[in-house]
């Protein structure tokens, strides 16, 4: 039995019933270009948090686990963060770590009996031993709404050094575009919750008529950039202004009009259901669901229509991060209801991009 320890400091020393260890890798080695299994068997993740270690956190939405991989290529519970109440897509989603001196929090978003929330607690403990101080959880931001779809769930720091969290609309469309409504918009605020200094609107809000973000990163000259579900027509990748209306449910894709901001590339749902993205030497990586291939766009060569690498080669792609050199990481989301499970599924992959 995994040991508990004094002031309910949750720290599972021993890998978990169901979770398989895989053989330990060098996650470093590039030189085989071939995809590299850093974790299988995972069960509908959600997303992934490189740690300054080389290893790696991994949330699990149904189940509110928090998986911690070891830069030895050991997989083990971490904890579960306490109050996730899944169904639909709502569960566990996004995670953030902050260090602020001899502090260490994890962010986490995730789906409670009412609302969707950010919370954050102490991340104890040394790599391979990390634990989940769940006696010190506390709420970040309550009151997001929550819907059994439309949850966005993304969440992480930005050069500023504030949370920037990404909501869905929860089925109330006519809202995204109501600044005093925390679903469909980007929200930004302090590592404690308040709204962040120089927001647009003297609010938590930063950007609004959102459907359903899923994804946020920064290029190197601080611009954000946001995924988005469509509805039927058009998805998007979104440059994220102050302040910005991004237009839903009035407009889907490329409207042309003074009212809203358009998006700078779109795909059909289909070819994408944008979820995690990436930014790696200012060039944003998509991962799509649906699509099953990873979008790229590169932002210094606008001109550039976005194109697509490993198209249905993993199936549904639900996270992407900067992997160690010229690598990348790719979580995949075969498990959460909606997908086709291989034998090892769900994965979190180390790839290269394919030559050409």
């Amino acid at each position: 039995m995994c040991a508990v320890l004094a002031g309910a400091v949750v720290l599972a020393g021993c890998t978990s019933p169901g979770i398989p260890t895989p053989p330990a890798i060098d996650a470093t080695d590039t030189a085989n270009d071939e995809p590299v299994a850093l974790a299988t068997g995972l069960d509908a993740p959600w997303s992934v948090v490189r740690l300054d270690d080389g290893g790696a956190l991994i949330s699990q939405r149904d189940g509110g686990e928090v998986l911690e991989l070891t830069a030895s290529g050991d997989l083990r519970e971490a904890g579960v963060v306490p109050g996730v109440v899944s169904g639909g897509e709502s569960g566990l989603h996004g995670l953030a770590v902050l260090e602020r001196g001899d502090m260490r929090w994890l962010y986490a978003y995730h789906g409670a009996e009412d609302d969707n929330r950010v919370v954050r607690m102490p991340l104890t403990g040394e790599p391979g031993s990390l634990g989940l101080d769940v006696a010190a959880v506390e709420v970040v931001v309550d009151g997001i709404p929550r819907a059994s779809n439309h949850d966005g769930g993304r969440i992480a720091f930005g050069p500023d050094r504030m949370l920037y969290i990404a909501t869905g609309d929860a089925g109330q469309r006519e809202r995204a575009r109501d600044r005093d409504f925390l679903g469909g918009k980007i929200l930004r605020v302090t590592p404690e919750g308040d709204p962040a200094p120089g927001n647009p609107f003297d609010s938590l809000v930063y950007s609004l008529g959102h459907r359903n973000v899923q994804g946020l990163a920064w290029t190197s000259d601080g611009t954000l950039w946001a995924s988005e579900f469509g509805q039927d027509t058009w998805d998007e990748l979104n440059r994220i202004e102050p302040g910005g209306d991004y237009g839903w449910p009035d407009h889907e894709g490329f409207a042309r009009t003074d009212d809203a901001i358009d998006p700078v590339a779109v795909w059909t749902p289909d070819e994408a259901s944008p979820s995690g993205i990436a930014v790696i030497d200012d060039v944003v990586y998509v991962a799509g669901l649906r699509g099953e291939r990873l979008w790229l766009y590169d932002t210094t060569t606008p001109s550039v229509e976005p194109w697509a690498v490993y198209t249905g080669e993993f199936g549904r792609l639900r996270d992407v991060i900067a992997g160690p050199d010229d690598t990348f990481w790719v979580l995949t989301n075969n498990t959460d209801g909606r997908g086709s499970p291989g034998a090892d599924d769900d994965r979190l992959l180390q790839l290269t991009l394919p030559e050409g």
